[in-house]
């Protein structure tokens, strides 16, 4: 059983929602990987769920923000996001090649018809929250 804590700004269920329903949906399932996800870290304590840039943003003090969000000018997709100058997204192209759809070195892009798949995004996921453990790691620990 984890002990894992998160601790929650209000702001983030003010964020989640104001998204249209659908995407309440899809951003909601993405925060329930990356839960999911901190949950399997052995030693992790704490999550921290926050705003960063007006989108949840998850923190742990051993890895790299992860952020999730749908934008009005892209309505038909929503992305998780990553820090662009980190190796996580060209690891994560890398090792999955296309079993995602990325932005540049920022991000995972889902369009709303796609189904996610969860095993590997996990995998992302906990490189992200685990990143400065594993950034010496040839493929960080995936």
């Amino acid at each position: 059983m984890s002990n894992l804590r998160i601790n929650t700004n209000p702001g983030v269920t003010l964020v989640f929602n104001n998204y249209p329903p659908e995407i309440r949906l899809k951003i909601g399932y993405l925060r329930t990987l990356i839960i999911e996800s901190a949950k399997k870290i052995e030693g992790l304590s704490l999550l921290e769920e926050t705003l960063k840039w007006n989108e949840p943003s998850y923190l742990t003090k051993t890895g790299s923000t992860i952020r999730i969000d749908w934008k009005a000018k892209n309505p038909d997709q929503y992305a998780i996001y990553f820090k662009c100058t980190s190796k996580l997204v060209p690891t994560f192209k890398m090792v999955f090649n296309n079993t995602f759809k990325y932005e540049g070195s920022r991000a995972i892009i889902f369009h709303l018809e796609d189904s996610i798949p969860k095993e590997e995004l996990q995998a992302c996921i906990t490189a992200a929250l685990t990143y400065h453990k594993v950034k010496h790691l040839p493929t960080l620990g995936i």
